[in-house]
């Protein structure tokens, strides 16, 4: 896998951990104490940190700012220019770092491009967020949300194609043939039992 590599113009500062294979490109800058995993890919113009933790194969797509109380789990990929929060009520002239609100991405979730994610909230494993959408409240594994604010649009496989339930509540991927069937209250899905 080998070593972890940073452009000549990117900033690391000290105490960062970056893990085998991480690329971290042109202008991105990571702030003391934020950590990274394996096969990430920190694209141009990024900022990370300080005090950030970032899991295996995370991929940021330019123009992204990873803040203090945002946590990414493994596999989550987060399109160019989307923003998180990590203050409610922000104003320029009143201190609120103790106010920082936590989000969780969840193992390979989807985040497109130029979405917000308002602080607060976890987005569950393999949801998709739509481009442009405004995440205001949690967000279902394998949810596909879009809008602003957003809102459900259908299920995602593993994999990311749209599912389609039939009238048994359950479906099969029709790219990679996984099944899933949804929760009696419609609010979640899991994997089809064998």
């Amino acid at each position: 896998m080998g070593e972890s590599f940073v452009h000549p113009t990117a900033i690391v500062d000290a105490g960062c951990e970056l893990g085998a294979g991480t690329k971290v490109w042109a202008f991105a800058h990571i702030l003391h104490g934020s950590r990274l995993g394996a096969r990430c890919i920190v694209g141009q113009n990024c900022m990370i940190g300080p005090d950030v933790v970032i899991g295996n194969g995370v991929k940021l797509q330019n123009n992204v700012s990873v803040y203090t109380g945002v946590t990414l789990e493994d596999d989550v990929f987060c399109g160019p220019s989307m923003v998180f929060t990590n203050v409610l009520t922000p104003r320029s002239h009143v201190s609120r770092k103790h106010l920082f609100a936590p989000t969780l991405v969840q193992r390979g979730a989807t985040i497109g491009a130029n979405a917000t994610v308002i602080c607060g909230h976890t987005i569950g494993e393999y949801a998709m967020i739509g481009a442009g959408a405004v995440v205001t409240k949690d967000v279902p594994a394998h949810a596909i949300v879009v809008g602003n604010p957003a809102r459900m649009a259908g299920w995602a496989c593993q994999c990311g194609e749209k599912l389609h339930f039939d009238y048994n509540d359950r479906a099969q991927c029709a790219s990679c043939g996984s099944q899933y069937v949804k929760a009696p209250d419609g609010q979640s899905i899991a994997d089809a039992p064998k």
